[in-house]
């Protein structure tokens, strides 16, 4: 989080700094010619802000339809966990216990790896190795169990179920991981910083300048940016993910 808090304080500083900038550019070259100064900038201008304006709206809405889909991964885990964790009642009654257990353990682990994801990768990743461990171990004891059933759907039930357990944790890792390419941040950061030198250019007509005006171009530029990396890592800042992962620990109080 604190990260975060760097860069938007550092890009309203900028910002504010830029738009100064670009006024005295203004200014200096409305001296050298008052009546030429903004002649056939408008098009330049509305290109540039209209560029800028896209792309914000872009990866806004790309980052809030990423956030969406982890917090519906969630759920899918849940579910698929719970579902393998009922068909353990399918095996033969010697198996049970001890994969109950491993169960237990396998969600304690999930929760521990997002809870440190973000804040101690060695905790995380320590956390992740176990549930891959748990993975195995719940596999091997589940067919050999199944070994032991009566019916063959029994297998089918139990195999698919921990299919599905195992397979969302995949989805789950792609998700954290996809985000736009890295020049598409850069282009943002660029048509911003374009923009703000453009807006103090054109505050060069005015006599004096307006603080009001350029504290608040300032601030919601960077709001927005800050916005849109929170959204793209919502287990870092404000806007967290963290809220949805009470299904999983309902679940895990649910397995007595």
């Amino acid at each position: 989080m604190a990260i975060f808090f760097f860069v938007v304080i550092s890009l309203f500083a900028v910002i504010l700094a830029l738009m100064e900038l670009g006024r005295r550019v203004g200014v200096r070259r409305r001296k050298q010619d008052a009546e030429g100064a903004h002649e056939g900038l408008g098009a330049i201008d509305g290109a540039v802000f209209g560029l800028m304006g896209l792309l914000v709206a872009f990866t806004f809405s790309g980052a809030a339809a990423r956030f969406d889909a982890r917090r519906q991964l969630i759920g899918q885990e849940t579910n698929a966990i719970g579902t393998a964790y009922l068909r353990i009642d399918l095996l033969p009654a010697a198996a049970q216990p001890a994969l109950r257990d491993h169960f237990r353990n396998y969600v304690d682990a999930r929760l521990g790896y997002f809870k440190n994801l973000g804040l101690d990768d060695a905790a995380a990743r320590s956390e992740l190795e176990q549930s891959i461990a748990l993975q195995r171990k719940i596999w091997s004891e589940s067919i050999a169990g199944c070994e032991k059933a009566v019916s063959p759907a029994t297998t089918t039930l139990v195999v698919t179920s921990l299919n599905e357990m195992i397979d969302i944790t995949t989805t789950r890792s792609l998700a954290l991981e996809m985000h736009p390419p890295a020049v598409v941040f850069w282009g943002l950061g660029l048509l911003v910083l374009a923009s703000t030198l453009l807006a103090g250019y054109g505050m060069a007509e005015a006599g004096t300048r307006s603080w009001f005006h350029m504290l608040i171009y300032s601030v919601i530029l960077a709001s927005a940016l800050y916005v849109i990396l929170d959204l793209e890592y919502p287990r870092v800042g404000l806007i967290r993910i963290d809220a949805a992962d009470h299904v999983l620990v309902d679940l895990r109080k649910s397995m007595q």
